[in-house]
């Protein structure tokens, strides 16, 4: 009997990754919100039995500063807002430039864009804290230029070089069919670009830019290493005012819940979006 003709040879049958049974029952995005609420209930007890005699409670000192906490995250939150808002606009700009038929602008933005999007987010914050100035001339008028502003902009330079990388990967992305039809319609290349390439392009970008506003939110604390008075700062400033070894843990797993309330949304949002607009 030839070999083809045999059924007592060994099959490896297909293995598939979905297959394996989960050492978890529950979801991973519920697993780790139940991780993240147990490890904080957890360290709030622990921290409780620490506490000494006439000692304001954990609970009590957290709600104590809880107002300030809000604040500073809410400065976190306005920086990140900011710094994907300028970084969007720039990195819409480098990337239509990367593809530019002029070769000087396209090698230029090329440069730019690879030199932001790999440069250490914290180097580049330091940078812009020493070599802006501390105030602007207006007219007449010096407008200052707080640590946040500056430190909104360092966080908007990688930002914007990986929304260059969007934009670029995005529109290569589209067949080059679209582009000959287009040009068969007497189209400008910015015709095309405007009205049959970048409409395209937004479900193509619009889950990764969602990711990395994410990335970008869960990083401002950095801000913190330059002196800007955000969560992270104050909750530094709170350790240090109370004097309780024990309240380190819990405040800042208390700043983390935070932080996981308001980018999981986003996160689950992105996946939701990526399956919408996946390409087939």
């Amino acid at each position: 009997m030839s070999v083809a003709g045999r059924t007592d040879l060994a099959v490896l049958k297909p293995f598939r990754l979905g297959a394996m049974p989960s050492v978890f029952p529950l979801p991973l995005h519920t697993r780790h919100a139940i991780i993240l609420i147990v490890a904080f209930v957890l360290s709030v007890g622990i921290a409780e039995a620490q506490t000494g005699p006439g000692t304001p409670s954990i609970i009590a000192t957290i709600a104590k500063w809880t107002p300030l906490l809000a604040r500073g995250f809410a400065l976190n939150i306005a920086m990140s807002f900011l710094a994907m808002a300028i970084g969007t606009l720039f990195g819409l700009a480098l990337g239509l430039g990367q593809i530019s038929l002029i070769r000087p602008v396209r090698g230029s933005s090329w440069l730019v864009t690879q030199f932001f999007r790999n440069s250490p987010w914290l180097v580049l914050l330091f940078y812009c804290m020493l070599l802006l100035p501390f105030e602007v001339r207006l007219g007449d008028s010096l407008v200052p230029l707080p640590g946040w502003v500056k430190s909104t902009v360092g966080l908007s330079l990688p930002v914007m070089a990986n929304v260059s990388e969007l934009v670029r990967g995005a529109v290569q992305s589209i067949p080059s069919g679209q582009w000959e039809t287009a040009e068969a319609l007497a189209f400008t290349r910015l015709q095309t670009l405007r009205l049959v390439i970048l409409p395209q392009c937004v479900k193509r970008m619009t889950p990764p830019w969602m990711n990395l506003y994410a990335i970008l939110t869960v990083a401002t604390p950095l801000t913190s290493v330059v002196g800007v008075s955000e969560a992270m700062t104050l909750t530094s400033d709170i350790l240090s005012s109370e004097g309780r070894t024990e309240l380190l843990v819990p405040l800042y797993l208390y700043l983390l819940l935070w932080f996981f309330l308001y980018c999981y949304p986003i996160a689950r949002a992105t996946a939701v979006l990526e399956r919408r607009f996946q390409v087939r």
